[in-house]
């Protein structure tokens, strides 16, 4: 019995004994499932917050990128309008200045249609006026004949100072229109001026020289009405 007794006891320890080093055997292999785990677990966690600041940090870096494309565009964009802008400025300015020297020589055709009008009207009324001169220059001489044939005994009367007075009226009125008699008698024949008609031989004048009168001639504002018909020495 003693015997017996004994070999439990001695197995106790045995079982008890080996028990433990299960346990130690066994806790080491939890612990190193459990680390890893946890260790996955820490990396998993840390995972997306490296990610996150990655993400954000190519965010951030793209972001500048994304602006400057924006201003790339926006500046291509406001060159594109700004040179359109310009070649519209260009075409209006051309168009301006065309239409500038179109009004200015239009205005300068006015103004020489205006000009030769204005001349053609004086020149009309000028030669109708002449006209009328004309027609009344034989009536001066006339009167100059009638004056002139006056007895000088009748040259105080009535009629002679009535005649008188309305040839110098008459002369008056015409000199006021611009026409005077042309003085010839002892000046140089000019063709423009005198008609000759005749050379006679004077004592009195030198030889091309006017000396007598046998038509007054008259001017017309400095153009000759009428030439004088002279008789020039010889």
């Amino acid at each position: 019995m003693a015997q017996e007794e004994k070999e439990p006891m001695e197995k106790m320890p045995d079982e008890t004994a080996q028990e433990p080093e299960v346990k130690e055997q066994d806790a080491p292999h939890e612990e190193t499932g459990a680390e890893k785990q946890a260790e996955e677990a820490a990396a998993a966690e840390e995972a997306p917050k490296e990610e996150t600041p990655e993400e954000g940090s190519q965010s951030s870096e793209e972001a500048p990128e994304t602006d400057a494309e924006e201003t790339g565009e926006k500046g291509g964009f406001w060159k594109r309008g700004k040179k359109k802008e310009d070649k519209e400025k260009a075409a209006l300015k051309e168009q301006n200045a065309e239409l500038e020297d179109r009004v200015r020589r239009q205005m300068a055709e006015f103004d020489n249609f205006r000009r030769r009008t204005e001349k053609e009207k004086e020149q009309m009324f000028s030669m109708g006026e002449r006209n009328v001169l004309e027609k009344l220059l034989p009536v001066i001489d006339n009167f100059e004949r009638g004056l002139q044939a006056i007895p000088e005994e009748e040259k105080g009367g009535a009629i002679a100072n009535g005649m008188d007075m309305i040839y110098r009226q008459l002369l008056k009125q015409m000199e006021s229109l611009g026409v005077k008699p042309i003085e010839c008698i002892g000046e140089d024949f000019n063709a423009d001026l005198h008609n000759a008609v005749m050379q006679v031989d004077s004592e009195e004048f030198e030889s091309g020289k006017v000396a007598q009168e046998l038509q007054k001639g008259y001017l017309y504002h400095d153009s000759v009405l009428r030439h004088s018909m002279v008789a020039v020495v010889k």
